[in-house]
């Protein structure tokens, strides 16, 4: 019974994610026709911003609930309620920390001033986004997952809609890119709607709203830990732009190199090679609740079974996906954006990439037995590997490829370390 209660977890979350896949391509080549390529040069920059305030504002408050719900230790209204509450009061502070930086931010980090309000709205959609998120995280706990599936699929069709319909209609690529933030409010507004129409119909009392010190000290032990890694991530995700951008100019490469390569990685280079990842994101969501009970009951064979499982499936996957890059790719940037640009990034990306479809299983096995200190502490490894890989392989002189190879050395250490601690872990 639970042996094919993960294996249907699996198949609705590969065939969600095929269909969200499949319409976020669709999404992005819209996104890249409407904006331009150095238009989308400039959203790419802003788009760790946003990534690093959405962290911050999550507080890993998500993946806490996750774990908390799926033990059935705690009253879940209160749980639900006491992370909300967290969250508005982490999101206002966020308000007025943009409402203060937002220029500074635009001008002397990415020096580029039309980015200023893009990045001053970003404040708008946190609440609307946590919201989502915190409902997505009690349906996950519960091996719900048809509501994920979907909102998911929703918030894209809002999304491709807007993107199509009313983009096009804005000249002025600073209302654009307002434009294009501010979408996440309609989108993740109808998931909250879906998910409280779908949410199990039970009696709110008092007690569930007020503030259980308690819960709090159990969502706080497993989110501070996951806040500190993804915090971690999302600077070292947030600096690249910014390191890369001062480095390469320094060196002699020219604003209008930097925001057309680096448009053409995150614009066609990664979507394409990353499009494995739905089926890795698929399998590791499913594994946590199975884990995450097993590893409480102390069935450590049972864990290590699911976890192997889960890898063998990403590993094939992932070479399938390799071999796929490594002879259609120029077919594949041609029909999806009617493009050569990047075949080479691909070409030296796709091969080292089959580590990054491990990894997912790995981290996701990690947070599941609730061993969020090792991940906070990959994270802080990785983001000094990243971080001065980048700046010291980008005064090298070869223009994007010290990115690439910075990201590789990311996710190779990433994969290596991970399999070794759980391996550590589960030795009985």
């Amino acid at each position: 019974m639970k042996k094919s209660k993960f294996i249907k977890s699996t198949i609705i979350l590969i065939i969600g994610g095929l269909i969200t896949k499949i319409l976020g391509m669709i999404v992005k080549v819209c996104l890249t026709n409407s904006l331009s390529i150095e238009g989308y040069g400039l959203y790419s920059l802003i788009l760790p911003t946003f990534l690093l305030l959405i962290n911050i504002s999550g507080f890993g408050l998500t993946t806490a609930l996750n774990v908390l719900i799926s033990t059935d230790k705690y009253n879940n209204k209160n749980l639900i309620i006491t992370t909300i509450y967290i969250s508005f009061i982490i999101e206002f502070i966020l308000f007025l920390i943009l409402l203060l930086l937002s220029s500074s931010i635009a001008n002397n980090l990415l020096h580029n001033n039309i980015l200023k309000f893009p990045i001053l709205f970003m404040s708008i959609t946190l609440p609307f986004i946590s919201v989502s998120n915190i409902f997505r995280s009690y349906y996950f706990a519960k091996e719900r997952l048809i509501p994920h599936v979907i909102t998911n699929i929703i918030e894209d069709i809002i999304k491709l809609l807007l993107i199509i319909i009313i983009l096009p209609k804005i000249n002025n690529i600073e209302n654009a890119l307002i434009f294009i933030v501010l979408t996440n409010i309609l989108c993740e507004l109808s998931s909250i709607i879906i998910f409280f129409i779908l949410f199990p119909k039970f009696k709110i009392y008092k007690e569930d709203l007020k503030i259980n010190f308690k819960n709090i000290k159990a969502i706080f032990k497993i989110s501070i830990p996951t806040t500190l890694s993804r915090l971690i991530g999302s600077i070292t995700y947030f600096l690249e732009p910014i390191i890369l951008t001062f480095i390469l100019i320094k060196v002699g490469y020219t604003e209008t190199y930097i925001v057309r390569e680096y448009g053409i990685i995150n614009a066609y280079v990664l979507p394409i090679i990353l499009l494995p990842s739905f089926f890795t994101n698929a399998i590791s969501q499913a594994l946590i609740p199975s884990i995450s009970k097993n590893y409480i009951n102390k069935k450590y064979k049972e864990v290590k079974r699911k976890l192997n499982q889960a890898m063998t499936i990403s590993l094939i996957l992932g070479i399938i996906f390799t071999i796929g890059f490594m002879i259609f790719s120029p077919t594949l940037l041609k029909f999806l954006y009617n493009t050569n640009e990047g075949i080479k990034y691909i070409y030296f990306l796709a091969p080292i990439f089959i580590f990054h479809y491990l990894e997912h299983p790995l981290l996701a096995t990690l947070q599941a037995i609730n061993k969020a200190k090792i991940n906070m502490n990959i994270s802080l490894i990785n983001m000094l590997i990243r971080t001065i890989g980048l700046a010291i392989l980008s005064s090298l002189k070869i223009g994007m490829y010290g990115l690439l190879i910075s990201l590789i050395l990311n996710i190779v250490f990433t994969t290596i370390y991970a399999r070794y601690k759980i391996k550590k872990l589960l030795i009985n």
